[in-house]
């Protein structure tokens, strides 16, 4: 299947315009719209949530991702393999937390150019295509890149931030809950926020911190919004051990 993770936003035309050429060039593929609010124009961020996402997917799944702000400048179109996924977008750090969390990542340039590629729209003249051509079992042109090379490679395994408010006002982090225990609390805006293992573990209208179904630390408030409470994406998170 070929996953799209765009921040383009779930109105406007432009999920439609990449799922056209996918459907004219990659008939026979599966495409989910995985998210199309991503982080607006924050790799950082989205790279955390990605990591989260694509455990669920198939080893032969190719990701398409673009949350590219610096799109028509220098900044390097890649494929890159993380295990048996497949990933295109933008060399800007989107990649960087799927592959600090794989065993075996390889990476390349995107060296082919279409015979029409618009200054400001990769994701359906570069990277769809690129994504079909993969999906036909076609080879790309590019030059090998070591996985050192890659943007983001320097950042931490865990983001101690804010990286996505979802639809039920729920404050995603960048942590794993893996890396916590339950005995520590979640500090941000200066709110202090202790461990619950669901929404019905705690009172109407009390705020908590959970593991949620992707494995991530998340801030929610049971039957309200964690984003009432003033959080946004980019609020830093402090971790507070047991006293």
């Amino acid at each position: 299947m070929i996953v799209l993770f765009t921040d383009f936003g779930p109105s406007g035309p432009y999920i439609g315009q990449m799922r056209s050429v996918l459907a004219e060039q990659a008939p026979n593929e599966t495409v989910i719209d995985l998210l199309s609010d991503a982080p607006t124009f924050n790799a950082e961020a989205s790279s955390y949530l990605l990591a989260a996402l694509v455990p669920a997917f198939s080893d032969d799944a190719i990701i398409v991702g673009v949350v590219d702000p610096g799109v028509g400048s220098d900044r390097r179109p890649i494929i890159m393999k993380a295990d048996k996924q497949i990933f295109v977008g933008p060399d800007n750090g989107l990649f960087s937390v799927v592959a600090k969390r794989a065993s075996e990542v390889t990476a390349q340039t995107i060296d082919w150019k279409p015979k029409k590629l618009s200054a400001s729209f990769h994701g359906r003249d570069l990277f769809a295509p690129v994504a079909a051509m993969l999906a036909a079992g076609s080879q790309v042109d590019g030059r090998t890149l070591a996985a050192g090379e890659l943007v983001g490679n320097d950042w931490p395994t865990e983001l101690n931030k804010v990286i996505y408010v979802d639809h039920f006002g729920n404050a995603i982090t960048g942590i794993r809950a893996q890396t916590l225990t339950n005995a520590m609390k979640l500090e941000v805006r200066e709110k202090e926020f202790s461990y619950a293992r669901t929404f019905s573990c705690v009172e109407s209208g009390a705020a908590f911190w959970y593991e949620n179904a992707n494995g991530l630390a998340e801030i929610s408030v049971n039957q309200g919004r964690a984003d009432d409470l003033g959080i946004t994406i980019g609020d830093h998170i402090s971790i507070l051990a047991p006293e």
